[in-house]
């Protein structure tokens, strides 16, 4: 039972590394010496090839990593080739327009403008590729300044953030309007 679950161990580490890791780290994981731990990782790679599993441990000199099978690459090309939908919800298709547009801009500055807190929607936007932190305030705090990425471009069909498009005048006049009396509203309250 013991032997079990050091393999056990062994598949865990293999697996939480998702690199290479050598024999000596295993050892030390395992608080056991060199030869039983070469011993239980070459038995974990020999039932791996024995059985018809997706996966092998490969041998990298002193190293072993947790791979896929090569004969399953074409299921796993499928998989990861499909298109991957990612939903922009309104707040962060609104978030991502005011950084699109004020770029390098802080949180802070984000936040002003929307009103709301928003760190869920940049958080998504950096997951997605389409916002990257692009350098840091020189003020107090130093805070992370954020703009959009290739990525965002890529998306978005537009070779670059000139190519954005602009609000005719008299909108943006009915805005800064809009946004006068809701100031007025709120002091009346």
């Amino acid at each position: 039972m013991e032997i079990n679950r050091l393999k056990g161990k062994v598949e865990a580490l293999l697996f939480s590394a998702g690199k290479a890791v050598s024999l000596d780290e295993i050892a030390q994981a395992l608080e056991h010496d060199k030869e039983t731990t070469r011993k239980l990782v070459e038995d974990l790679m020999l039932s791996y090839e024995k059985e018809e599993r997706g996966i092998r441990i490969r041998r990298f000199e002193e190293s072993y990593q947790l791979c896929s099978k090569e004969e399953y690459y074409e299921t796993l090309i499928r998989y990861l080739a499909r298109p991957k939908k990612n939903h922009l919800s309104p707040v962060m298709l609104e978030t991502l327009s005011i950084i699109a547009y004020k770029q390098p801009i802080t949180r802070q500055e984000i936040e002003k403008i929307r009103g709301v807190k928003c760190d869920h929607a940049i958080n998504k936007l950096i997951e997605y590729s389409l916002v990257c932190e692009v350098g840091r305030l020189d003020a107090i705090g130093r805070p992370i300044l954020f703009g959009t990425t290739e990525e965002f471009l890529r998306c978005f069909g537009i070779d670059s953030l000139s190519s954005l498009p602009t609000l005719p005048e008299n909108k943006i006049n009915d805005f800064k309007q809009e946004a006068e009396e809701e100031i007025q509203l709120s002091l009346n309250f």
